[in-house]
């Protein structure tokens, strides 16, 4: 069986976190979705609010499956029998920190490898950060996060930058 992790903060989820999610599906017999828990970064959504956003996202993939997690993940991949960390490439600053993580992770175990999915061309320029942005500025952001979750992004987001 071949498994692979795919981890990130996902805060909030978008449509080029879900366009990566939807391909690995297709290549791998199980993708885990990992919502990386890090203590000391802020946060606009709680672990469980981008659990359930991630779950919903997902729904419709049954080889997907999404949990949480405090670990390193290396470590988590190794827990799941994964053989591959899922890594999603837009640009040249996401290469020049992907590319010492990686080499990072092969030097703990070279058993686990990197895949690289590129964004296809409408997600090419999406991230959490421009989707929070979007919303602060009073935009529509329906086209940039999975069906269903743009009311409860921009709610949460514009509470919280109150």
């Amino acid at each position: 069986m071949k498994i692979a992790v795919y981890p990130g903060s996902f805060d909030p989820v978008s449509n080029g976190h879900l366009d990566i999610i939807e391909r690995a599906a297709k290549i791998f017999d199980k993708v885990y979705v990992l919502v990386s828990i890090n203590p000391n970064k802020q946060y606009t959504f709680t672990d469980q609010e981008r659990v359930e956003m991630m779950k919903l996202a997902t729904k419709k993939y049954e080889n997907v499956v999404v949990e949480a997690s405090k670990c390193l993940v290396l470590n988590f991949a190794r827990k799941k029998n994964a053989q591959v960390i899922i890594r999603g490439l837009r640009n040249i600053n996401d290469y020049q920190s992907e590319i010492t993580l990686f080499q990072f992770n092969r030097s703990i175990d070279n058993n686990i490898d990197t895949f690289v999915l590129f964004p296809s061309a409408n997600n090419l320029f999406l991230s959490s950060s421009s989707i929070k942005e979007l919303v602060l500025f009073g935009a529509d952001i329906a086209n940039y996060v999975p069906e269903g979750l743009a009311e409860m992004i921009a709610k949460k987001i514009k509470t919280r930058c109150k």
